[in-house]
C-alpha cells in the first residue's frame, strides 16, 4: 500500500486549483441512468470513487467515455465524461461493487423509475456508523414501488411506472433527497419533497436534471418540487468545485500559515465553514479567481462548533477543523451531530501530541505549542486527510498510512500541496 511522507514546518504559499466535487460527480453519473440520451458531464475528478462507479455503471450495460485535458488546458482541468445509457442490459447491482461505495446504491431510484425495476445490493455497514437506507426505500414506497428485500438485495419495482407523491424526510438526509430527486424526475404527477437536504450538491444534479428537460423547482430549500415527465433528454453540464476540497484546502494554510488561492472555489458553498475559519484567525478574501486564504504571524484562535446539515458547518471538514484546533492558543470544542464513530482520527491526532478529550459526541480540544511528526493510520477520507494537515504543521517526519483513503475524494494533493511549498511524497508498496 502507498504510504505520504511529509516533512512539516513549511508555510503553504502559492495557488491551489480546485477540483469539480466528488459528492455531486456521483449523483451526476447516475443521473445518466434517467435519460437515453448522452449526457456529457465536464470538471469531472480523477479519483477513486469515480474511477468506481464507472465500473458499476459499467455493469449496468452503460457506456462511458472519458476525455482528459485538451491541449492548451490548465494541467489540472477535469474530465470531461460521455454517459451513454441508451441500453441498460441489467438493472441488477451486485454486492461486491455496492459494498465498495454507499453513493452506488442511489442507481436505485433512476432504474426503477426508467425500467420499472431494480435489485440493488444493501450497502452495509461504513466505517464512520450504520447510516442506514430507510428514508430511500421509504420515499420510493410513496411513490408507488413495491419494495421486497430478499437476500441482502432490495427489490423494487413499479410496472406501471411510478406516481407523484408528497414525501416527508423525518430527518435530513443527502442520498435520500438523492434518490427521491431522481426517481420523481419521471413519475406521473407532482411530486413534494419536505424537509429535503440543501446541500449545493442536490442544487447541483436538480439544475442537471433541469437541463435534461426536468421540471424540479426549489432545489437548495427545504421543500422540493418536482413535476414528472415521461422521457428525460441528454444534457451538457459542469460539475460544480468541490467545497470540501476548498474547505480543507483553507484549514491546511490556516494551520501552516502563509498566502494560498484557491483557484476556482466559490465562497457561496461554504459560508459557515469560512466563518469558523475568519474566527480562527485566517483571512479570507474572495474575489472573480477564488478565494484567497492568509495566515500571517497572527496564533490560531479556538473555536466552538456544532455539525450540521447545510448550511451549517459540514460534517464532512470536521476532522479537518480538529486538526487546526489542536495548535489554537486555548481550548476548542466541537461537536458531531451527523455521524456516530466519526471520531476515529482522535487517537491517529493524539500521535502527533494534540490533547483532545472525547465524551460522547463531544470533543474537547486543548491547543499546544506544538505538534510532532509521527507514523498515523488513515481510518476514512476525511479522517486522512486532517493527519496530513496535522503533519504539515508537526516538526520533524511523518508518515500517513493507508492513503487509499485520500484518493477516494482528493485529486492529486500531494501535487497540489508540494507547489505550494510543502514537502510531502508518496513512497509506493
Amino acid at each position: 500500500m502507498d504510504r505520504i511522507r511529509i516533512i512539516g514546518g513549511n508555510p503553504l504559499n502559492g495557488s491551489i486549483p480546485i477540483s469539480g466535487a466528488k459528492n455531486a460527480a456521483l449523483p451526476l453519473m447516475i443521473a445518466g441512468l434517467l435519460t437515453d440520451e448522452k449526457l456529457v458531464l465536464e470538471n469531472v475528478p480523477r479519483l477513486a470513487d469515480v474511477a468506481l462507479l464507472q465500473r458499476i455503471l459499467g455493469n449496468h450495460g452503460i457506456d462511458i467515455t472519458v476525455n482528459g485535458k485538451r491541449r492548451g488546458d490548465d494541467a489540472y482541468a477535469g474530465q470531461t465524461m460521455e454517459i451513454d445509457a441508451r441500453v441498460i442490459v441489467d438493472t441488477t447491482a451486485p454486492y461486491d461493487l455496492v459494498s465498495k461505495m454507499r453513493a452506488s446504491f442511489w442507481v436505485i431510484g433512476p432504474l426503477v423509475a426508467r425500467m420499472g425495476e431494480a435489485k440493488v445490493s444493501l450497502p452495509g455497514g461504513c466505517a464512520i456508523g450504520t447510516r442506514p437506507v430507510d428514508f430511500h426505500l421509504d420515499a420510493l414506497r410513496a411513490l408507488g414501488a413495491e419494495i421486497e428485500i430478499d437476500g441482502g438485495y432490495v427489490l423494487a419495482r413499479a410496472p406501471k411506472g411510478l406516481k407523484g407523491a408528497r414525501i416527508v424526510f423525518p430527518k435530513v438526509s443527502v442520498g435520500a433527497t438523492h434518490t427521491a430527486l431522481m426517481a420523481a424526475s419521471l413519475a406521473d404527477g407532482e411530486t413534494i419533497i419536505e424537509n429535503a437536504a440543501r446541500e449545493p450538491e442536490i442544487v447541483d444534479v436538480a439544475d442537471c436534471i433541469n437541463a435534461m428537460g426536468g421540471r424540479i423547482e426549489g432545489q437548495g430549500s427545504a421543500t422540493i418540487r418536482i413535476v414528472g415527465v415521461p422521457r428525460l433528454r441528454g444534457a451538457r453540464h459542469s460539475v460544480l468545485p468541490d467545497r470540501i476540497e476548498t474547505g480543507t484546502y483553507a484549514m491546511a494554510v490556516a494551520m501552516t500559515g502563509g498566502d494560498v488561492m484557491l483557484a476556482g472555489a466559490r465562497a457561496d458553498l461554504l459560508d459557515s465553514a469560512l466563518d469558523t475559519l475568519r474566527q480562527a484567525g485566517a483571512e479570507i478574501t474572495v474575489s472573480n479567481e477564488g478565494l484567497k486564504v492568509k495566515r500571517n504571524g497572527a496564533g490560531i484562535f479556538p473555536v466552538d462548533v456544532t455539525t450540521a446539515p447545510f448550511p451549517g458547518f459540514p460534517t464532512d471538514l470536521q476532522a479537518q477543523l480538529m486538526a487546526l484546533t489542536t495548535r489554537a492558543g486555548g481550548t476548542s470544542h466541537i461537536t458531531e451531530t451527523i455521524f456516530e464513530n466519526r471520531f476515529m482520527h482522535v487517537q491517529e491526532l493524539a500521535r502527533f501530541g494534540a490533547r483532545i478529550h472525547l465524551d460522547g459526541e463531544k470533543a474537547t480540544i486543548e491547543g499546544v505549542e506544538k505538534l510532532t511528526g509521527a507514523p498515523v493510520m488513515a481510518t476514512d477520507l476525511r479522517a486522512s486527510v486532517s493527519l496530513v494537515i496535522g503533519a504539515l504543521a508537526a516538526e520533524g517526519e511523518s508518515m500517513i498510512h493507508r492513503v487509499y483513503h485520500l484518493d477516494r475524494g482528493f485529486e492529486r494533493l500531494e501535487e497540489k500541496l508540494s507547489a505550494c511549498g510543502a514537502e510531502i511524497e508518496r513512497i509506493a508498496g
